[in-house]
């Protein structure tokens, strides 16, 4: 899936998303790292993993977007 880079804090490594239909959806330390990212900025198109549904949906992955 992708989204766009909406916030990012660099010392807890933990941020948010915005997905194409405009909807925020946070992530925290462990999504970014799993990403092998070293820092992100808003606006960077990104490709996300997710899970859950609903409520409980939750960011598992996040690193750029390769085309």
């Amino acid at each position: 899936m992708q989204a766009t880079a909406y916030t990012y804090d660099s010392e807890t490594h933990s941020g948010s998303v915005l997905l194409d239909d405009g909807t925020p959806l946070p992530f925290d330390a462990a999504a970014f790292d799993a990403g092998g990212l070293r820092l992100l900025r808003p606006g960077q198109r990104v490709r996300i993993d997710v899970a859950g549904e609903g409520d409980g949906r939750r960011v598992v992955l996040v690193t750029l977007q390769t085309f």
